[in-house]
């Protein structure tokens, strides 16, 4: 491996000059690259003789641009039988964050300083190359990107088509959770009120209830199935002898029938008096169709998740005045259902709840893992330490 300097003349008669590394990669192959600068040429020399003793050099002319890799890696997500959706999000950070700032940079130019670089623009909000505005992006938003952009350059690395994956590489130096609690920081704990209706607020709902979004409303609250899953619900899958709800199917955003989100997904639910007798009359009144679903449309397919939002949770929590001060309904999502409903697991009985371990309210929800529960509800378990038990503790142990 050698830097040398080349010097010519132009047409013109003017004379230039440029520094020029030729080396062998670890291949054996003859690989010359020029730079306007010795320093330049310098530090190439350095960092590509170590990568050649490594085996992680990749020269540029054997590259390709991180655009195209990103569409090789589509290719996989899509062989891979991964969800629309999810791949659908993959191309939305490719198309609108990473193809427009370095989609034109060559996978072995990609650098620890780039990548970081890359995450800071997009954070402040910088205009992409050939944009006059930008938009500022969540420190979570930040994540997934990078996230999309490891993952396509590991997919790049399997191909044979660099021999580093430079973003794993430094995402694993940075503390491990670091930007998970970053984010539990920023965000808090769920807050009953806020992000979880309270039980007057529920009963306010329930009360005003009516209609064909009744029926499904109240299996929401009493059952905390995800909106796929109560889209995806078939009467198949209700036992109305014991009273026992069967999660085995959801239908996604496209309208299509899937398996649920894991294998801790397919769960069974008890239901309550309420829900079971609701669910009969409803039975009696539900549009056929091939699928069997519990709530279709009124042609018997699959509902739409925005309809169960605009037409059923918003005007019963407007009806029922859970409201904002602006009058705006106070919740907006199923899932502020479902954030009830394993409050009322976890809540002690003393409060009105079920008083269930969370072991079993990991169940009921469909958490792949007990940490995803305790994560996100953890705060709501009774904490057993109130000034009663610990006088009563602290007398038990001194006398």
């Amino acid at each position: 491996m050698s830097v040398r300097k080349r010097t010519w003349k132009t047409a013109a008669g003017e004379e230039r000059q440029a520094w020029i590394v030729d080396y062998a990669d670890q291949a054996g192959k003859r690989r010359m690259k020029t730079f306007r600068l010795k320093k330049e040429a310098d530090a190439f020399e350095t960092r590509s003789r170590f990568e050649i003793t490594q085996g992680t050099h990749t020269p540029d002319s054997a590259s390709i641009t991180i655009a195209e890799a990103a569409d090789l890696w589509i290719e996989t997500c899509a062989g891979r039988r991964l969800e629309r959706s999810t791949i659908d999000s993959y191309r939305q950070h490719i198309k609108f964050h990473i193809r427009s700032f370095i989609g034109k940079i060559k996978l072995s130019q990609v650098t620890p300083p780039l990548v970081r670089e890359f995450e800071d623009r997009l954070r402040r909000g910088d205009p992409a190359p050939g944009e006059a505005v930008g938009a500022a992006r969540s420190h979570a938003m930040v994540r997934k990107i990078t996230g999309s952009l490891g993952a396509l350059m590991a997919d790049a690395q399997e191909r044979g088509l660099v021999a580093r994956n430079v973003v794993r590489e430094l995402r694993s130096r940075r503390q491990k959770g670091a930007d998970s609690r970053a984010d539990r920081r920023q965000n808090g704990h769920l807050k009953v009120g806020a992000d979880i209706p309270t039980r007057q607020e529920i009963k306010a709902i329930v009360d005003r209830l009516q209609g064909r979004w009744r029926p499904i409303i109240l299996t929401a609250i009493f059952t905390g199935l995800r909106s796929s899953e109560l889209r995806g619900l078939r009467w198949a899958d209700i036992d109305f002898k014991s009273n026992e709800l069967h999660v085995r199917q959801r239908v996604d955003q496209y309208r299509e029938f899937g398996a649920p989100k894991s294998e801790s997904g397919e769960r069974t639910i008890p239901l309550p008096p309420l829900v079971a007798n609701t669910l009969k009359e409803w039975k009696l009144a539900c549009p056929k169709g091939e699928p069997g679903l519990v709530f279709p449309t009124g042609k018997g397919s699959p509902e739409n998740h925005a309809n169960l939002i605009t037409r059923g949770l918003i005007p019963a929590c407007i009806a029922a005045g859970v409201t904002k001060p602006d009058g705006k309904a106070k919740y907006t999502g199923v899932h502020a259902l479902r954030h009830f409903y394993a409050s009322w697991c976890i809540n002690s009985k003393d409060d009105g709840g079920l008083g269930l371990s969370a072991k079993v309210a990991q169940a009921r929800l469909g958490h792949s893992t007990i940490a995803m529960t305790l994560d996100t509800y953890g705060h709501l378990f009774p904490r057993g330490d109130d000034g009663s038990e610990l006088a009563a503790a602290e007398k038990s142990l001194l006398g």
